[in-house]
């Protein structure tokens, strides 16, 4: 890779380092000023890439018969992909932590099955498709592995599952105009995501690549180690659960002593009273009679 298309915060060699921070903060929102003010964080990378040529993006659509969304057009002839990742620092090791990407336009290629399982009576990723009564009925309608659906990988996700742009209801021969961006996990469940390309960039970055994001829109959500990076790195979005109680606050694992073991709660202690009271008179007589004799009898 050419040193005049990588921008890498931080280094003095770095040639035209303000341009470069200017059309970072531009593209990114900001975000990478953020990162870089981020206890731990280091090695901010940006690649910076050249805009897409429009006889790109009209040999795409009609090979593909879909047409591009206008913001995402847009996005591409402003450039030709995005990449951005930063690491942290544990102890005395450098780990990569996120991650941030938008495939090319020649990246942009449909989610079709490999040449391996092209052999006779196999497994195909139509056979996934589910029936249409076990779907969600109150969310939308879930792509389908078949010619109904035109499926176009956006970000591979470092193994963890794919970004797509779905269209949908798409008839042979015709030209498809609306799409949405979905998540393919790695049991091949789909998840929806927003529904334009813009929602996706902005959530993107508000999530800063953090591993496994995109599984907080899933029900089961990321891993335990991904949830300790958002904790670390993402105090404004992160939430340790999506579910909430009726106040809005999460549910957390509270234990309160006085509810969990009330059966086996010891009662409070009475106090103690005085010894002085009001004495029967009677009784108290003959009392005092009697102490009174003794005395006299010690003084005889």
């Amino acid at each position: 890779m050419a040193q005049n298309d990588l921008c890498y915060f931080g280094m003095e060699e770095v040639k035209n380092d303000k341009t470069c921070k200017g059309f970072a903060d531009r593209l990114t929102l900001g975000i990478t000023r953020v990162l870089e003010n981020l206890p731990g964080v280091l090695d901010v990378w940006f690649v910076e890439k050249p805009p897409a040529e429009k006889r790109c993006l009209l040999s795409w659509e009609q090979k593909n018969n879909c047409a591009l969304p206008e913001d995402l057009r847009d996005f591409y002839l402003t450039t030709d992909g995005f990449m951005l990742s930063w690491n942290t620092k544990l102890g005395n090791e450098v780990v990569p932590v996120g991650c941030m990407m938008i495939s090319s336009v020649a990246q942009l290629r449909p989610l079709i099955q490999s040449n391996v399982y092209s052999i006779p009576n196999t497994p195909t990723l139509a056979d996934l498709n589910f029936d249409d009564d076990l779907e969600e009925l109150d969310g939308p309608e879930k792509p389908h592995f078949d010619s109904c659906c035109r499926i176009f990988e956006l970000d591979p996700c470092n193994g963890n599952g794919k970004v797509c742009l779905v269209y949908k209801n798409c008839t042979s021969g015709l030209m498809v105009q609306q799409c949405e961006v979905w998540f393919l996990d790695r049991s091949l469940f789909w998840h929806y995501l927003t529904p334009s390309f813009t929602a996706y960039y902005r959530l993107m970055i508000t999530h800063l690549g953090l591993p496994e994001w995109q599984y907080n829109f899933t029900p089961y959500g990321p891993s335990p180690q991904a949830k300790q990076w958002a904790a670390l790195y993402q105090p404004l979005t992160f939430h340790g659960d999506s579910h909430s109680d009726t106040a809005g606050e999460p549910l957390l694992n509270k234990l309160d002593p006085a509810k969990a073991f009330c059966g086996k709660a010891k009662p409070p202690t009475p106090k103690k009273k005085q010894a002085a009271q009001v004495p029967v008179s009677g009784v108290s007589t003959a009392k005092a009679q009697g102490v009174s004799g003794r005395h006299s009898m010690t003084k005889q």
